[in-house]
């Protein structure tokens, strides 16, 4: 006897594989155009802005520290040294914060079957920190066009600490995600926690540079180690010993299990407050 398709054993694999091969990946490339005429369609000069706001903060580091200082701490350029603090500092900032917010910006359309909670945000991730690399990339080019830095690039230690950043802050953000809509109090409280990271995440000096033993509270910072690997990338003479790949990517991966765990398990009751 014949087993109907519908009840063959296999059937709900067969119709669960085009759902993840097919209407996944539609429902984030619908979401980040979505995002991308919302965020970034609606405001005069659009994408502009992601460039022109960085480049100001490293244009006025650059300003202040070139009257005060012979040289940067590395080299002998103010806005590369500075740009490689900034940089991926800005991009974890920007990126966790828009993950925070991921379900409240699409939870009109989560209402949908088709779309899930990791489809908002997945979509919010990929278009955010792409457009955070697109951003680097132009200001670094036209560091390296406007200077003579005197660097060599080394490019498997930029994309290992893009990578910390993207792991570091899709966990923050994932983790933010459910604790912004569960505690309504969380966001100003995170606001106030990352105040003082501009300060201590070493865009402005070295970690070599501190005595102990606040040396040894910096080191638990991840941002320390993501800008110290972006500034071993641009100088090959920069001993980054400190550095430890496999902490910012444990501490994002346990973030990102912890908060998808949560969202998993709450995520239709807080989308329905």
């Amino acid at each position: 006897m014949t087993i109907p398709a519908e009840t063959h054993p296999n059937a709900a694999l067969k119709s669960a594989t085009p759902r993840f091969w097919i209407a996944t990946p539609r429902s984030i490339i619908a979401l980040i155009l979505r995002e991308m005429s919302t965020s970034y369609g609606r405001s005069p000069g659009g994408y502009l802005w992601a460039v022109l706001e960085p480049t100001a903060g490293i244009a006025l580091l650059t300003i202040v520290f070139s009257m005060g200082f012979q040289a940067p701490a590395l080299g002998t350029n103010f806005p590369l040294f500075y740009a490689t603090g900034m940089l991926p500092f800005l991009a974890y900032m920007d990126v966790q914060a828009k993950l925070a917010t991921a379900l409240m910006f699409s939870k009109a359309l989560l209402s949908y079957p088709r779309v899930t909670y990791v489809d908002a945000l997945l979509a919010r991730f990929c278009l955010n920190f792409f457009t955070q690399l697109l951003v680097s990339y132009l200001i670094f080019a036209a560091i390296s066009l406007t200077w003579d830095t005197k660097t060599a690039l080394d490019l498997p230690r930029i994309a290992t600490s893009l990578a910390m950043v993207g792991m570091l802050s899709f966990g923050v953000g994932t983790l933010n995600c459910f604790l912004s809509m569960r505690f309504q109090v969380w966001q100003r409280i995170w606001a106030i926690l990352n105040r003082p990271l501009f300060l201590v995440s070493c865009i402005f000096f070295l970690f070599d540079a501190i005595p102990e033993p606040w040396r040894g509270v910096l080191w638990y910072n991840p941002l320390v180690h993501v800008v110290g690997m972006m500034r071993a990338g641009f100088y090959p003479y920069y001993d980054a010993s400190y550095v430890s790949v496999p902490y910012v990517m444990g501490l994002g991966l346990g973030l990102t299990a912890l908060g998808l765990l949560l969202l998993d398990r709450h995520h239709r009751d807080l989308l329905q407050r």
